[in-house]
């Protein structure tokens, strides 16, 4: 028992974590419940009824055969016209440089994606040429090109499909910084930015960071959704699985075959974060182990009681160490 309960001082087991439908295990990422399910030595039982009645995008077990059938046509997602939608950027059929601040429909939610081309000598340097911004129904808010602040010296065509024409007459980088930042903000002061209640934007991406770094803003991290880094969608060594190899294991289609789009990043990074945002956990009144109230931060001293609990209780009081989006669907 002493065992166990120093398990889950460092386990951080909690409902929100995925979880095997057959045995009830619970893994850190869905990476980890995948090679538990279909990994090469997986728990036999569970992948034979896996085999049957698992959906392979989202991991749930279903009733029967016919439901994850169902199921699993409906999990599937098809993929966005690239090539088409790459064409129509390249003739500004869907430049979208105004950004409606007023609309009763304005998102609260949104994606946004940089495509870069290099700096320096040697063209290494990442330099943000063209940003898209959409919103939770793949619909366009924002995208333009964008001209950078140092001479571009590659412009890397064959991923970018980025011609020195493109940024001839683009917006220029100051023009842009201002106007994404007034768009996240909506009106409300940095300082005073927060998940709930308040007007700021919840903004999701993959690698966020470098994008937000190359366009030179900052933005609070609680309002940041980063499918690079939310634990569930991580190797089980804790690194960052690539957008490609998400969207096609979670979503069921390809990105990036050829020409990469930055609204074909948005609408992956959102529909992964609207996937994991709707997933049905019980909520706690307190969430996380980092909330002051929890019951688990008192183990240290109540060793004694916590050994006399079943592994049921302990989870019962055990808080996930990051924060679930399926919080957000509460905001």
């Amino acid at each position: 028992m002493e065992h166990l309960v120093e398990h889950m001082k460092i386990s951080y087991h909690s409902g929100h974590e995925p979880t095997c439908g057959v045995c009830k295990k619970h893994c850190r990422s869905f990476e980890s419940l995948r090679e538990h399910l279909i990994g090469p030595l997986p728990k036999q039982e569970c992948k034979n009824i896996f085999s049957l009645r698992g959906c392979r995008y989202c991991m749930m077990i279903l009733e029967s055969p016919n439901a994850r059938r169902i199921h699993q046509e409906r999990c599937q997602f098809s993929s966005v016209n690239a090539g088409l939608t790459t064409r129509m950027a390249a003739l500004g059929l869907r430049d979208k440089a105004m950004i409606d601040y007023t609309s009763l429909l304005s998102p609260k939610v949104v994606a946004l994606s940089c495509k870069m081309v290099g700096g320096g000598s040697d063209g290494s340097l990442d330099l943000c040429a063209r940003v898209c911004i959409t919103d939770e129904n793949d619909n366009v808010v924002f995208h333009t090109y964008v001209k950078p602040s140092m001479v571009v010296t590659n412009y890397r065509y064959g991923t970018t499909g980025i011609r020195p024409e493109n940024l001839r007459d683009a917006m220029p980088m100051k023009h842009a910084q201002r106007k994404i930042q007034e768009f996240l903000c909506n009106g409300e002061p940095m300082w005073k930015i927060r998940p709930r209640g308040g007007r700021g934007r919840i903004l999701v991406g993959h690698g966020l960071d470098h994008d937000l770094d190359r366009l030179q803003l900052e933005y609070p991290s609680s309002m940041m959704r980063d499918t690079a880094k939310y634990p569930p969608l991580m190797k089980t060594s804790k690194l960052s699985n690539s957008l490609k190899y998400l969207t096609q294991a979670y979503l069921g289609y390809d990105i990036h075959v050829g020409i990469q789009d930055p609204y074909e990043d948005c609408v992956a990074a959102m529909r992964l974060f609207t996937r994991m945002r709707y997933q049905k956990h019980k909520i706690e009144p307190y969430p996380q182990t980092a909330d002051a109230q929890n019951r688990s931060n008192q183990v240290a001293w109540r060793q004694k009681e916590v050994e006399r609990m079943s592994p049921d209780e302990m989870l019962s009081i055990s808080r996930s160490d990051y924060y679930c989006w399926c919080l957000d669907s509460l905001a």
